[in-house]
């Protein structure tokens, strides 16, 4: 009996004495580990590493590693591996500033922290000159060849489809986009954009316009949007627009006519393009264009659906920038003469009127 005692308790001493190393040994190595994640990396300068689309996380650690930054990458792709969060690691580039821990470098990757570059449409430009500036942002794919319809008609909804020009049919803003993403990617967000943006303009429009849908007040704003830069006379612009297409007058507006010459329009409007037949010559044709003619701000939206009273049917530019309005044809001559006869006819023109 005394025998089989003393076994069981030199057994027992055995084991605790494993368990109570395996403890010991446990507790170093994660106090190592806490201490190698929270210790700043071989980086004396900022650097930008890349996790492509689809690509392998082992890449990017594998890059430090090389570059003696992060030692031990293994470590940080089993930490990863717990929960699958090496599955919710974005694709993009990451800038890893001097100072940053192997738990920086986790925390950015778990949080998406990519690199972000902008890129500004401004308002009453064409898609065409949309797509030149997405295609100019190196970091930025090209999948769109050019602003043909085709092209791009695939990612304007229902709503829109139908439509003869994707011209309008994208909101002016400044957009965010990291590595990875594409020129389709940001045309979508901007359409989405565009079309939110005109409802919530469409719901709150005034009583009384001559607009059978949102699209026509679309229209209108383009119109606006390239006839005056100046804030303070888009209302004044929309006012005597409507109340021209209230009257059955033409709106003989240039910066329509441009737009339907193309590329053929060399800068100079001359009497021979406002005789020339287009359905964007609105010294000819009655009522709107058949598409925008541009890409309108909200401001500009919303002057076509709140235009100012008023009896103003013509406008003239003063060379200045800003445009002189008049109730009369006779009014309207000679603020013409004023201003303009003695100049080269210019498209920023603004006249309105014969």
């Amino acid at each position: 009996m005394s025998r089989d005692f003393s076994v069981r308790d030199s057994s027992l001493r055995l084991l605790l004495a494993v368990i109570l190393g395996s403890v010991t040994i446990a507790g170093a190595l994660a106090l190592g580990f806490r201490s190698w994640l929270n210790a700043p990396l071989n980086l004396s300068a900022p650097l930008t590493v890349e996790l492509p689309q689809g690509g392998n996380l082992r890449g990017l650690l594998s890059e430090l590693r090389s570059r003696d930054i992060l030692m031990h990458p293994i470590l940080l792709r089993a930490y990863l591996r717990l929960d699958n969060k090496a599955n919710k690691v974005r694709a993009g580039e990451y800038r890893l500033e001097p100072g940053i821990t192997a738990k920086g470098v986790i925390d950015k990757l778990l949080a998406g922290d990519v690199v972000e570059y902008a890129v500004t449409v401004v308002e009453g430009s064409t898609i065409a000159a949309m797509l030149r500036e997405l295609h100019g942002q190196p970091k930025l794919q090209r999948t769109i060849p050019d602003a043909s319809r085709e092209h791009v008609q695939a990612l304007l909804q229902a709503k829109f489809s139908d439509r003869p020009s994707p011209e309008g049919l994208f909101f002016p803003d400044t957009y965010h986009f990291h590595l990875g993403m594409s020129d389709r990617d940001l045309l979508a967000l901007s359409h989405r954009r565009l079309v939110l943006v005109l409802e919530e303009e469409w719901s709150a429009r005034a009583e009384g316009l001559p607009y059978k849908n949102a699209y026509e007040a679309l229209v209108m704003a383009s119109l606006i949007e390239r006839e005056t830069g100046k804030a303070s006379e888009r209302r004044e612009i929309a006012g005597v627009f409507v109340r021209r297409l209230q009257k059955g007058m033409l709106l003989q507006t240039d910066p329509a006519v441009i737009y339907g010459l193309g590329d053929g329009f060399d800068g100079n409007l001359t009497r021979a393009h406002l005789r020339a037949p287009s359905p964007y010559n609105t010294y000819l044709n009655p009522g709107l264009p058949p598409t925008p003619i541009a890409l309108p701000g909200r401001a500009a939206i919303h002057a076509a659906l709140h235009p100012e009273g008023g009896e103003a049917l013509y406008f003239v530019a003063r060379g200045d920038g800003s445009h002189h309005f008049s109730s009369t044809l006779d009014e309207h001559n000679r603020a013409v003469n004023k201003y303009q006869r003695s100049v080269r006819r210019k498209p920023e023109s603004g006249r309105k009127g014969p």
